[in-house]
C-alpha cells in the first residue's frame, strides 16, 4: 500500500462529512463537516484546499447503495459530486466505495461513546466519513 494521507468523503444533500487517514493508511479520523453549496461550490473549494494542504494521495467517496446493491438518487448525486471533485483535484485519484450502513454504524459508535442525539446530529456526517475511509483502508491493507 502506498504511503500517504487519504481523505474520506460522505456526500449528503445538506452536508459533506470529511475524514482523513494517517500517512501510513492505518487510522481514519474526523476532519470536518461542510455545508453543501450547490450554487457557490464552497464545499468543493474547501475539499480542494484540504487535498493540497494535507498532500492527499487519494480521495475515497462513499457510494450509497441500497441493501440489495442497487443505486438510487443518492448514489447518482454522490457519483456526480465525485466526478466534479476528481476534475478539481487531478492528478489525485478519486474512487468510490460502497458505503451501505455507514451512517448506521457511525450513529451506533457515537451512541456507544455516550454522545447525546442532539450533539450526534452535528457529528454524524464526519463520523460516517470515518467509517467509509476506515473500511477502504482495512480492505486495501488486507488485499494481496
Amino acid at each position: 500500500m502506498l504511503r500517504g494521507v487519504r481523505l474520506g468523503i460522505d456526500v449528503g444533500s445538506v452536508r459533506v462529512g470529511v475524514a482523513a487517514s494517517d500517512p501510513d493508511g492505518m487510522l481514519a479520523t474526523p476532519v470536518a463537516v461542510l455545508r453543501r453549496d450547490a450554487k457557490g461550490d464552497s464545499d468543493l473549494v474547501e475539499l480542494v484546499r484540504l487535498v493540497a494542504e494535507r498532500e492527499v494521495i487519494e480521495v475515497v467517496v462513499g457510494l450509497p447503495r441500497s441493501l440489495d446493491g442497487g443505486e438510487g438518487r443518492a448514489a447518482l448525486i454522490a457519483r456526480e459530486y465525485a466526478s466534479v471533485l476528481a476534475e478539481r483535484v487531478a492528478p489525485v485519484s478519486v474512487r468510490m466505495v460502497d458505503e451501505r450502513l455507514s451512517t448506521v454504524e457511525a450513529n451506533r459508535g457515537l451512541q456507544q461513546a455516550g454522545i447525546k442525539a442532539k450533539e450526534a446530529r452535528k457529528m454524524i456526517d464526519a463520523a460516517a466519513a470515518v467509517v467509509i475511509l476506515q473500511h477502504a483502508l482495512d480492505v486495501d491493507r488486507n488485499s494481496p
